[in-house]
Formats: structure tokens, C-alpha cells, sequence
């Protein structure tokens, strides 16, 4: 977490700034994208306009625990894979009814910027289109809770009880949302579902401080919140290989309520006919 105290306005517009790389990263892919691409050749326009726009990707060569270093530029997730998908963890060219996730992670000028979308490939079926309306405005929903005066428990309670509650859908388990700055991950870990033991999610305690940015990220999926994963690889899977939806925002908490420093993510083109 960033106290507000050591953010100044400097630093404010220096995490936008970053935020912003990734909003435009993701503006570029939606009008570039088409059927036929393959997970490749999206990682490769994701670099070059990285390069074009002077940052680089913060998950290239990224470890975490025991798995190797990230091997690509943007996490590529088709389908039933949910979240941390490889440039090569998809073989075929993407083609109508795929659901494609793309996670992009940057450093620009020493703040990181992080944020994810949906993109659907051709007419979305009635249940797609569903899960991705649905976490849209779970998202939506949950950041307005991101306000001085909360916890952040009040996050997963809007967001699980829209997602789970009212559509009856599937928030993934075990994944989250995270604190951020000039690094990728910082506390506090932000659940999308609400502990169901003591002390299962500490920090959702605590209090919605003024100066903390945040990466908040509903994930969900058609039919089930478990989830499958080889050892010391990096894709992870629904279950039970239904469809999956990321969503994905980098918010400053400020003293009126959250500023949503990825802003335009939500008017891009998704739907790739």
C-alpha cells in the first residue's frame, strides 16, 4: 500500500500515466484484432507497441513461487483458461466463439500500470454474453465499495453478491485482486468472495485507506470456482473447462471515493467479428 502522504501529486500523475500505457495498449489491440490471429503474433503487437510507447512489460520474466519466468509479454488466456496464459498455451488461430483474456502489465517510467479485458471472438453465445456483462458490472459495482469509511470486504460483498447472488455465476477461488505502485504486487490481496472462516482473508478488514492503488479483478467462469493447473506452469484453468471472463481496473483510493486510473478500458471495442 502508498500512504497518501508519500503520493504526491507527481506520483498521481506519474501511476495514471502508467495506467494509461495499458489503456492504450489494450485501445490498439481492440481495433487490430481480428480472427485467424494466433497467441503469438497478439504477444508480438502487444510488444511492439509497448516499444513504440517506451515501456516495457512488467510480466516478461516475472517469477512467482516455483514456476519459471513468465515467458511472454502479456498474459494470453483462451477460454476456459482463466488467467496467466502463455503466448504458447494456445496453439490454433483464434477463431469465432473463442474467449480470449489479455492481461497487461507495464513499467513506465518507474510505476506500474495493470489491467485486463475480455474479448470475445464473433457473435457471443446468450451465456457469454452474459458472463461478460456480468463482470463488467460486478466490477463496476465492486469499486464504488472503494471509498474511505469501508473495508475492503465491502469489495467482495458487491462483487460476490452480484456475480454469485443475483446471476447465479462463478467467482474463481483463490485469485485476486492486489495492491500496486512502483511494484507489480504489494498488499493488500483483494478476494472477490467473502472469507468463509476466521481469518481466511485478513486484509479484508482493513479500512479503504486514501493513497492505496489497487489492481481490482473479478474473475468468473459458467460453471464452477475451482480451479486446474500443472505443476510449475503458469496457465490456469476452470475446473471443469467451462468459459471464463477477467476483468480488470487499477483504482486510486482518494479521500471522496475510488478514481478509476484505467479509465477508457470500459469503451473499447470488444466483440471481434
Amino acid at each position: 500500500m502508498t500512504p497518501i502522504g508519500k503520493l504526491s501529486p507527481a506520483d498521481t500523475d506519474a501511476a495514471y500515466a502508467a495506467a494509461q500505457i495499458v489503456v492504450e495498449v489494450h485501445r490498439r489491440l481492440s481495433t487490430w484484432l481480428a480472427p485467424g490471429q494466433t497467441l503469438v503474433q497478439i504477444d508480438a503487437f502487444v510488444a511492439s507497441n509497448l516499444e513504440t510507447l517506451k515501456a516495457r512489460s512488467c510480466f516478461l520474466g516475472y517469477r512467482a513461487g516455483g514456476s519459471p519466468a513468465f515467458p511472454s509479454h502479456a498474459c494470453l488466456s483462451v477460454n476456459d483458461c482463466v488467467v496467466h496464459g502463455t503466448a504458447t498455451s494456445h496453439s490454433p488461430p483464434l477463431q469465432p466463439g473463442d474467449v480470449l483474456k489479455i492481461d497487461i502489465g507495464v513499467t513506465y517510467k518507474g510505476w506500474i500500470g495493470d489491467a485486463a479485458w475480455t474479448y470475445v471472438f464473433g457473435t457471443p453465445s446468450s451465456e457469454v454474453a452474459k458472463l461478460c456483462a456480468v463482470g463488467k458490472e460486478s466490477l463496476r459495482r465492486g469499486i464504488e465499495q472503494l471509498r474511505p469509511g469501508n473495508r475492503y470486504l465491502e469489495w467482495a460483498r458487491a462483487v460476490q453478491g452480484y456475480v454469485e447472488g443475483e446471476h447465479k455465476l462463478h467467482l474463481i477461488r483463490g485469485l485476486g485482486g492486489h495492491g500496486y505502485g512502483r511494484k507489480l504486487h504489494a498488499p493488500p490481496f483483494i478476494s472477490n468472495t467473502m472469507p468463509t472462516y476466521y481469518d481466511e482473508w485478513p486484509d479484508g478488514a482493513l479500512p479503504c485507506r486514501p493513497g492505496t492503488l489497487l489492481a481490482v479483478e473479478p474473475m468468473l467462469a459458467l460453471g464452477t470456482g475451482a480451479t486446474r493447473q500443472k505443476r510449475n506452469t503458469w496457465p490456469v484453468y476452470t475446473a471443469d473447462g467451462s468459459m471464463s471472463a477477467h476483468y480488470e481496473h487499477d483504482v486510486l483510493i482518494t479521500d471522496s471515493g475510488p478514481r478509476i486510473l484505467t479509465e477508457g478500458l470500459d469503451d473499447i471495442r470488444d466483440v471481434i467479428a
